[in-house]
């Protein structure tokens, strides 16, 4: 939820627009149970909401049904922590407890933290059509857009409803036969 983008303001709380949160909870057949990068701003509205300095997300139980997270984007040096950090408890949070996770990240597809945590574990993807996403500043809308392309990633079994509810907001795509490809390339280039 504070994704620190120093670039377009010094504000560090960029919340999630509401269509995006009425859609995940559509997904979620209308509960989320957790959102582990929440604010005193935030309209997610989560069952369980952890917010820093209090609750460091990273740190505290993932044992929830259902997962929201719009993780801070930039590096926080306080902490020593980045978006790979959030993207492996996702990823984390289905394989342990079987939760279903939505995430809502930049699109980084050449860096290792996708590789590792997207690509071989997650279900779908939707490339975001909102090329500038404008996230909440605060809470309300109209801030700048988004410096970066988005993505909303899921990890789960219902794919779809993932796809039936982010067909209308993106490109869908089914990754779930990715793992198995990807794991059989990476034995091939060790071979190599």
């Amino acid at each position: 939820m504070t994704a620190g983008r120093k670039n377009n303001s010094d504000n560090k709380d960029w919340g999630t627009p509401p269509k995006y949160v009425k859609a995940i909870k559509r997904v979620f057949r209308e509960k989320i149970n957790l959102d582990p990068c929440s604010s005193e701003y935030s309209v997610v509205h989560a069952e369980t909401e952890y917010q820093l300095p209090e609750h460091d997300g990273l740190k505290e139980s993932w044992d929830y049904s259902t997962i929201f997270v719009n993780p801070p984007y930039g590096r926080d040096r306080d902490r020593n922590t980045g978006i790979k950090d959030w993207l492996k408890r996702c990823a984390e949070a289905n394989r342990k407890h079987g939760s279903e996770v939505i995430a809502l990240v930049p699109v980084a597809t050449n860096t290792s933290h996708w590789k590792q945590n997207v690509f071989t574990k997650a279900s779908a993807i939707c490339f975001l059509y909102d090329t500038r996403l404008k996230f909440l500043e605060k809470g309300k809308p109209g801030g700048k857009g988004a410096p970066m392309s988005c993505a909303m990633i899921y990890w789960g079994e219902n794919y779809d409803e993932f796809f039936k509810v982010f067909m209308d907001f993106g490109a869908v795509v089914d990754i779930q036969n990715l793992k198995d490809e990807i794991i059989g390339l990476n034995r091939k280039q060790t071979k190599l």
